[in-house]
């Protein structure tokens, strides 16, 4: 799972927004948990404090210039070697070396720049470094990317943004959507696994379904993303803003994302976005979840 929980759960003239992000993280109960926008969460005590209330094995990065990551365990899952991505990120990025019962899975934490897409492009270029380093052939790249994807048409949602956020958007020439840093990460060989669950798109010529469509007046399911398959596309895959919790700087949008090393696409079973109930409050982000076939080492296994 992954999450920006937007400064820390805790707003400077808002609400405290931390006991909603704890109830989300329960009721998902993640064995990997990859965190961003942790304000306040280097310092003492905070982090483990966040650990203990949800379960877990917290391992942080600290940002020079704008918020700290995390990438939070379960206890069943060994820890095989931890640390920062030392790289002068925005924020920062953390890589976690997990044992499986199929070799080491790598997991990496990131939050990319949210001002400019070059410097965007040269984060993934630091991740794309930080993936090929790891040991084996299983990688999970997750985070708050700050940028959408290159098989999109983004035109519409972007033109909606109010001029200083459109901006952050934009290639230098003030008209191109700038999807260069997703696009990065592509052209490294990895596989985003919200479109991969998605599947192919169908033929344009398919035939049309024979099952009757629903009403158009019928009532949207609380939750509309739902578990994989033709579920994980459109509207579906948006992850920022939330009903509730701000974000007037997104105007419907997929940033964050869950890429994985093809050996890992091949164990997807089912990815979602987290959406309703304490999730429309706790952040301007929703959740992202991905189900893999994969299983803890026995504890005491190199």
């Amino acid at each position: 799972m992954t999450w920006n929980i937007r400064t820390g759960g805790r707003d400077r003239t808002g609400p405290d927004r931390r006991d909603l992000v704890c109830r989300v993280v329960a009721a998902q109960a993640p064995d990997v948990l990859a965190v961003q926008e942790l304000r306040g969460f280097d310092r003492p005590g905070v982090l483990a404090g966040f650990a203990d209330r949800v379960g877990m094995r917290a391992h942080l990065a600290r940002s020079c210039f704008g918020q700290p990551v995390a990438v939070l365990v379960r206890p069943s899952w060994s820890t095989r070697s931890a640390g920062p991505v030392r790289r002068p990120f925005h924020h920062a990025a953390q890589r976690v070396e997990l044992g499986t019962t199929a070799g080491p899975l790598t997991v990496l934490s990131a939050h990319l720049d949210p001002y400019t897409g070059l410097r965007r492009r040269i984060e993934a270029g630091w991740l794309v470094g930080a993936v090929r380093r790891a040991p084996g052939e299983l990688a999970l790249l997750a985070g708050d990317l700050n940028t959408l994807d290159p098989g999109t048409d983004h035109t519409d949602r972007v033109a909606r943004l109010p001029a200083a956020y459109r901006r952050r958007h934009l290639r230098r020439d003030g008209r191109t959507v700038d999807t260069r840093a997703v696009a990065r990460l592509l052209a490294a060989g990895l596989v985003d696994l919200w479109t991969h669950a998605a599947g192919p798109p169908a033929p344009t010529d398919a035939p049309a379904p024979t099952d009757a469509p629903a009403p158009t007046d019928a009532p949207a399911p609380t939750d509309t993303a739902g578990w994989g398959g033709a579920a994980a596309s459109g509207e579906a895959g948006l992850t920022a803003p939330t009903r509730y919790g701000g974000g007037g700087e997104f105007s419907g949008m997929r940033l964050d994302y869950l890429f994985g090393g093809p050996a890992l696409a091949a164990r997807l079973r089912a990815v979602r976005v987290v959406r309703g109930g304490d999730a429309e409050y706790a952040s301007d982000h929703y959740p992202v979840v991905a189900e893999l076939d994969l299983d803890p080492a026995p504890m005491g296994e190199p």
